[in-house]
């Protein structure tokens, strides 16, 4: 099987004071703590959970 693109992802911003469903992004992206970093993979699925709380993570490093 090919090698998935992955993309890094960091939380840098708090979820609260958000609507329970950017939090409920957050934790479906495997964030929950300002400073955690995960390695997701590169799909659309993704990418539009990332959009939906842009301003709460960046993306860190794309491979």
């Amino acid at each position: 099987m090919a090698s998935q693109k992955k993309i890094k992802v960091e939380q840098f911003g708090s979820p609260q004071r958000r609507h329970h469903s950017q939090r409920e992004t957050l934790l479906g992206l495997g964030l929950n703590k300002i400073g955690r970093t995960r390695e997701l993979p590169d799909t659309p699925m993704t990418r539009g959970m990332i959009a939906k709380v842009k301003h709460i993570v960046r993306v860190v490093e794309g491979k």
